[in-house]
């Protein structure tokens, strides 16, 4: 008898063509049927037979994968070989393993990989043209990690996604995870995908320690900006690796690493040599010769310095005066041991000839000496910030402003030797150029007696900020309305004494037009002192602030429904407005609203829903925290109406 062929593989009962002829024949019909029998149940046993074993091999266990049985090594060649971005996006999503031999694998090492020959990606090859014009394809260059989220599993899985598109630009990691924390392999992971990277933020990083830095520094010779704050393993060891393997460094931010010293700061100041600014904050090994060797050795480049809560001396700020020619910003903050004599000598030693900011807080040495000798001294100084110096008082600003020839703004905040006389002094004899003046809560700022016989007149001062000075009230507000026309800006917020017969003078005293009107926590305004406000100011107002103003009503709403039409901000936090405003304002077609605030305003109900959804398309953000008169259903409704405007319920 002839084999025959099982089913399974695809043949056929008989053997030969001979043999189906045979069948036809009269003479052998018989012979044929018991041939024919014989064959079926042949077949019948064999089909049998077949289905048992596919039985017995379902229920056998299915052998491992034969590449988890691969060495790391031989994985390695074969991942780096894998093309296009999204095979090895895909690849990484397949285990633990495979990702960190991912995140290993450098840029350089895919490169050499291109040109060996591997299989098309079928993903990419059949993409639709109309898909992709739908969907274009964004470079993955910028990535923040914050809190939970900043586990080192979730960096390499970022990093190796975004190798395929020429990796990072800029990372930011803000906290970590309590117990699967970045470490050093996350931060290696990105070194290797990421030769690119320009930007690297690290917050809250307990973890992280020089090895990591300097997988960095090897792997990203592009990194511009650093920033390091509360990083407690991090040291000189890897300021010097960084120094040593990213000569383009344009920016450092260190905060309170205490591992980090003097030796890291002049590594810094050697290798970098395009280093423009400097931030180091509350580093407690950190002392005059780290300082003085960085400024020294920057000395062209450096434009901005920012130096707070350090054990330095007089020392390092006569450095900063000598070699900080190219300094344009400079910012000293808690420097407990620097005293008169190291602001003296910074300003005498000549070289902030380009100065222009200069912020002070919280030191002892800066006095009315120091302070005459830098607006002597850095001819180009426009804007100075002191803010809790207490020994600076009048006698000090009104040395300062005899020297200061091209100075703009003003801000003092906490300098309670201060008084409005000086502040007068200042005005009569400031420069042309001048334009802002700040004071928040400086004590010393009181109503004088009598005022000078000759009040001083600056026309150039346009930007105008008196915000929380219990001692200033109508009588000083009157006359600094008096003395300064053209404001465009004023800010008296906090001022809870002054009330209209103070604000109404310098209403009408401003020529120019104010432009922005901040009143918020000025109690005793009045819906009268707001309707002279928009009569006068109405073509050229654009944000007004009356929050906490609790005597201010409905008929300011009406005063500003009828003569504003450039308002774009309104803040009525706290007033005592009603759904009859509302309507009000949303009933003046001229007012195109884009920011409005009813937080806490109680007599705002859910009558004004409807009318708030009328205020138009202009309405960017409405905040109607605290309404609890309106309901949460409503607010809903309104979402669905305002559906472009970001709503706060």
């Amino acid at each position: 008898m002839p084999a025959f062929c099982a089913y399974g593989d695809g043949g056929c009962l008989v053997s030969s063509p001979a043999e189906l002829s045979a069948l036809f024949c009269r003479g052998g019909a018989v012979q044929q049927r018991k041939r024919a029998l014989v064959a079926a149940s042949a077949v019948a046993a064999a089909a049998a037979e077949c289905v048992r074993a596919a039985k017995k091999q379902r229920q056998l266990p299915l052998p491992l994968p034969s590449l988890d049985a691969l060495p790391d090594e031989c994985l390695f060649e074969i991942l780096r070989r894998v093309p296009g971005g999204r095979g090895r996006g895909a690849s990484a999503c397949v285990s633990r393993r495979w990702l960190a031999l991912l995140g290993s694998i450098r840029a350089s090492e895919v490169a050499q990989a291109a040109d060996t020959p591997a299989l098309p990606d079928l993903n990419e090859e059949f993409v639709m043209e109309e898909d992709e014009d739908e969907i274009p394809a964004v470079p993955c260059v910028e990535r923040v990690l914050e809190g939970k989220e900043a586990t080192d599993v979730r960096l390499a899985a970022m990093a190796v996604v975004a190798g395929s598109r020429g990796g990072l630009e800029k990372l930011a990691v803000r906290g970590s995870h309590p117990t699967r924390g970045v470490t050093d392999q996350g931060l290696s992971a990105v070194a290797h995908g990421s030769p690119n990277l320009s930007s690297l933020a690290l917050w809250d990083v307990p973890l992280v320690t020089d090895a990591g830095l300097a997988e960095v520094a090897a792997g990203c010779p592009s990194l511009e900006c650093l920033d390091i704050s509360r990083c407690p393993l991090i040291t000189d060891k890897g300021l010097i690796a960084v120094a040593q393997g990213c000569p383009k460094l344009m920016s450092l931010t260190i905060e309170a690493c205490s591992g980090v010293g003097n030796e890291g700061l002049r590594a810094i100041g050697r290798c970098c040599t395009k280093l423009q600014a400097v931030n180091i904050k509350n580093c407690a090994n950190v002392g005059d010769q780290g300082i003085s060797s960085l400024v020294c050795s920057a000395t062209a480049s450096l434009a901005k310095i920012r130096l707070q809560g350090l054990n330095i001396t007089d020392a390092s700020l006569a450095v900063i005066g000598y070699y900080g020619k190219a300094v344009t910003d400079l910012t000293l903050a808690r420097l407990a041991t620097v005293g008169e004599r190291g602001f003296w000598v910074m300003a005498n030693a000549a070289g902030l000839q380009n100065l222009r900011c200069m912020n002070v807080t919280s030191c002892p040495g800066i006095t009315d000496l120091a302070l005459s000798s830098i607006a002597k001294f850095c001819p180009s100084l426009k804007q100075l910030y002191l803010r809790k110096c207490a020994h600076v008082s009048d006698a000090g600003l009104t040395a300062f402003t005899e020297s200061a020839k091209v100075f703009e703004n003003l801000q003092l905040e906490e300098c309670n030797r201060v008084t409005l006389v000086g502040i007068l002094s200042f005005l009569r004899n400031c420069s042309q150029k001048f334009r802002a003046l700040s004071l928040v809560k400086c004590m010393g700022i009181k109503d004088i007696r009598s005022s000078p016989a000759q009040l001083p007149l600056c026309r150039s001062l346009r930007f105008l900020t008196i915000k929380d000075c219990p001692g200033f009230t109508d009588a000083s507000l009157a006359v600094v309305g008096m003395i300064c026309p053209q404001l465009e800006q004023v800010d008296l917020s906090g001022l809870g004494e002054v009330t209209d017969c103070g604000l109404l003078p310098l209403i009408q005293s401003s020529e120019a037009g104010l432009i922005k009107v901040d009143l918020s926590g000025c109690k005793n305004i009045t819906d009268g002192a707001v309707s002279s406000l928009v009569k006068a100011h109405g073509k050229s107002l654009k944000k007004v602030s009356l929050e906490g103003c609790s005597k201010i009503t409905d008929v300011s709403l009406f005063a500003i429904s009828e003569s504003c039409t450039e308002l774009a901000e309104l803040d009525l936090s706290n007033c005592m407005v009603s759904d009859y405003g509302v309507a009000i304002l949303s009933s003046a077609r001229h007012l195109k609203l884009r920011v409005l605030s009813l937080s806490g305003c109680s007599n705002v109900t859910q009558k004004s829903v409807p009318y708030l959804g009328n205020l138009g398309q202009s309405l960017e953000g409405l905040n109607l925290q605290f309404c609890n008169m309106i309901g949460n259903h409503n607010v809903a409704s309104l979402e669905k109406k305002l559906w472009w405007c970001d709503i706060l319920a």
